[in-house]
């Protein structure tokens, strides 16, 4: 892993994926007992994912967002959007990451950028939400089970009178007519294909059912 930039948001810098990184090798079961389902997952935290970059930036062109506010940082990976927060001025960040090796790189992230960060290392979504002003929620609809665990928790967060901002490059399992859109960037999708072309992004606020 190297420490770099992250395209679109010099601000943060994170540990990030090269060709000689060998991450493929996280994936092998161990002799053992072989992996869990979260640890047999495709390293995420080790991208700066569209859904997260356009919400980080985002942040810290609009501090006052999260500026004095409690934060929770929903499927962090990489923590990119947490960094975002705790730059632009947040209280307190809570990054909420259920794989080990995300964890570790969430950490060393945090260090690498000067910033504290709490860290939840299981699921949280089947639960109450935190006690936090704000939920962050980066790329979190990539897959329809995903999204659909997601949903619940996220509506539990309004009726608690937590705002969700969801950031996302348009993703086959984004749940429309529950967002409005706040604003848009070309940020790359670097874990998205393995380019780094720019592509449309959002940041949206997800919203009540309406009726």
């Amino acid at each position: 892993m190297r420490l770099a930039p992250v395209p679109s948001l010099p601000e943060v810098r994170l540990y990030q994926a090269h060709p000689g990184s060998g991450l493929r090798q996280l994936l092998e079961p161990d002799d053992d007992n072989g992996v869990d389902e979260a640890e047999s997952q495709p390293p995420y935290w080790a991208y700066a994912w569209a859904g997260g970059a356009v919400l980080a930036r985002y942040i810290l062109d609009r501090p006052s967002i999260v500026a004095g506010k409690r934060v929770l940082d929903l499927g962090a990976g990489s923590g990119l959007v947490g960094i975002a927060a705790a730059k632009a001025g947040a209280r307190a960040v809570i990054a909420a990451e259920i794989d080990r090796n995300g964890v570790a790189a969430l950490r060393l992230n945090a260090k690498a950028n000067g910033v504290a960060i709490e860290i939840v290392d299981k699921d949280i979504t089947a639960g109450p939400p935190p006690a936090v002003d704000v939920v962050l929620a980066g790329d979190v609809f990539y897959a329809q089970d995903v999204g659909q665990r997601m949903m619940p928790f996220l509506d539990r967060c309004l009726a608690a009178g937590i705002d969700v901002l969801v950031g996302d490059p348009g993703r086959a399992w984004l749940p429309r007519p529950r967002l409005c859109l706040l604003g848009e960037y070309q940020v790359p999708d670097v874990g998205g294909n393995g380019g780094s072309e720019p592509r449309p992004s959002a940041v949206f606020a997800f919203v009540a059912k309406s009726g």
